[in-house]
């Protein structure tokens, strides 16, 4: 063990560089054929019929609540314990985001509290498949349908995840679904994002609003000069991903299942190895199958460390874990300016003060698991 076990870390193989370096000796770096690819390999992976490559998770996101029509006057509701960006997407597109508080036991958006968060402005729903454990999809999909909204699953941290014989992605019960495949997740791009939809109408949105709002296609042209004519239709942004990326991510695309499987065994080992100590481990429903981007822990009352205590005992031997998420009502701008504080969503707020993720990465052999669980009955039992 000489440089530590980070909670995350990407696994790029020969194969992964050999797809990059084809990619430079070709005629395109961004915005060719490589692009197209990964979007097809990755409609097919998750079984879904259109799949838009974006920059990042975020600008996914952002791009996602543009097609959906939110705006100025609108709400959004999602959890708070995710990651900033999944409720910033609603503040870019001058709507607000409404929080809903968590389930005890799964530590997703709990479908009993959206329902009380619904307005006469509330425009659509962004439910986080936090650790890469499935939201009760089929519950968020009736209160939607009920109220007429849209749904937008924040898939950043489930790839390949499975609810009720349907694959994360796949768009079932939503709208559209994003993903991100930055260097921690269940694939990387170095940096990209996707966002997959059933929709036609919704996929000819975000291509446009990927580039630009800039479109070179005949059919959706309103009048045409000759073979060098493009038009603006919408403003939209620059949030294209380059050819090299998309080559990494068709290349990382072939390994996917493989990143999951071995995710999960590791889960297993730190399951059997943690049992009998003061913690909640992660719970998975039935019909459910996590795909394990974190591996997160609560401590319990009766544990004889607080969790600064754990975290700093476990980097002083080298393993780096990490605390997903500060709730995000409680963050300075959110406080500042939206109005929100501390007490609005107890469950939300517990979790953070208790939560611990533990390494879980590919990469990470059997005798690192094992290390881990041995610090952490050294401190805990």
């Amino acid at each position: 063990m000489k440089q530590g076990i980070p909670y995350g870390r990407q696994y790029i193989d020969e194969e992964d560089i050999k797809s990059i370096i084809e990619v430079l000796k070709g005629d395109y770096l961004t915005t060719g054929p490589y692009v197209k690819k990964f979007e097809e390999n990755f409609a097919h992976y998750v079984g879904v019929k259109y799949a838009v490559a974006v920059a990042n998770g975020t600008a996914a996101l952002h791009l996602a609540c543009l097609a959906a029509g939110i705006g100025a006057g609108d709400e959004v509701i999602t959890s708070p314990i995710t990651f900033a960006a999944s409720a910033n997407c609603a503040l870019y597109v001058g709507a607000k985001p409404v929080f809903a508080d968590i389930d005890s036991q799964t530590y997703n958006i709990d479908p009993s509290q959206i329902k009380t968060k619904i307005s006469a402005k509330t425009k659509a729903i962004i439910p986080v498949h936090y650790t890469g454990l499935p939201c009760d999809m089929k519950a968020i999909n009736e209160i939607a349908k009920e109220k007429n909204l849209m749904v937008i699953e924040d898939a950043c941290h489930a790839l390949g995840a499975r609810y009720k014989n349907t694959k994360i992605g796949d768009c079932t019960y939503s709208d559209m679904t994003v993903f991100s495949f930055h260097p921690v997740k269940h694939i990387t791009t170095g940096e990209g994002g996707m966002i997959t939809t059933n929709s036609k109408e919704l996929y000819q949105k975000l291509l446009l609003l990927r580039s630009h709002g800039i479109t070179r296609d005949e059919d959706q042209l309103k009048e045409n000069h000759g073979g060098w004519y493009y038009e603006m239709q919408t403003l939209g942004y620059n949030y294209r991903l380059t050819d090299i990326q998309s080559a990494l991510g068709i290349s990382q695309l072939k390994k996917v299942d493989w990143f999951i499987q071995r995710r999960r065994e590791i889960a297993e080992m730190y399951n059997r190895g943690l049992k009998d100590l003061p913690l909640e481990l992660p719970f998975e429903p039935e019909g459910c199958i996590n795909s394990y981007h974190l591996y997160v822990i609560r401590l319990k009352k009766e544990a004889k460390v607080n969790r600064k205590e754990l975290y700093d005992y476990l980097k002083s031997k080298g393993i780096y874990s990490q605390v997903h998420y500060i709730p995000v009502h409680t963050l300075p701008y959110y406080r500042e300016k939206l109005g929100y504080n501390w007490g609005d969503y107890p469950k939300a707020e517990e979790h953070y003060r208790n939560v611990l993720t533990l390494p879980i990465y590919p990469g990470m052999t059997d005798e690192d698991v094992k290390f881990v669980i041995s610090k952490l009955k050294e401190v805990l039992k």
